[in-house]
């Protein structure tokens, strides 16, 4: 199974950048995975945040298959705790062919991407910046991994 990270917007802080690297080379010793970078969009001024959601959508629809497994990261998502992601993560690997995350734009996702999802997840009941989301769901991706492998990173 492939898994993709979708993010809109440059990671723009040198340290979360590195974190998200590291993450994201420890998690392709386990399985593919690539992280796509939407371009932010420009003069956002003169455009509602409907408006913004909108064509930050259509950017977002683009990289996704028809056979994907779509998976919003979103306040409004489920709760799962370490271990319950990690035996998640485990189904998915049966059932998905590619297993598209999203991490939408400052103003959440358009009402056709929320259709489009199959499910949504939360990081936590805590509000993080899109920057930090991005390090804390490439690091609990890495431990799902090492859950899933019997490995000692993640302790009880």
């Amino acid at each position: 199974m492939k898994t993709i990270l979708v993010l809109v917007g440059k990671t723009t802080d040198k340290h979360f950048q590195a974190g998200i690297s590291d993450y994201a080379g420890r998690i392709t010793h386990y399985m593919p995975f690539d992280i796509v970078i939407i371009p932010e969009l420009r003069q956002t001024r003169s455009l509602s945040e409907e408006q913004q959601k909108a064509a930050e959508g259509e950017l977002i629809l683009k990289q996704i298959q028809s056979s994907d497994t779509v998976v919003l990261l979103d306040e409004h998502g489920k709760e799962l705790r370490s271990i319950e992601l990690a035996r998640w993560l485990e189904q998915k690997q049966q059932t998905a062919r590619r297993l598209v995350f999203v991490i939408g734009g400052p103003y959440g996702f358009s009402p056709e991407v929320y259709a489009r999802a199959n499910e949504m997840l939360s990081l936590s009941r805590l509000t993080f910046s899109h920057q930090m989301a991005r390090l804390v769901f490439t690091e609990q991706l890495y431990r799902a991994c090492t859950i899933i492998k019997g490995e000692p990173y993640h302790h009880e």
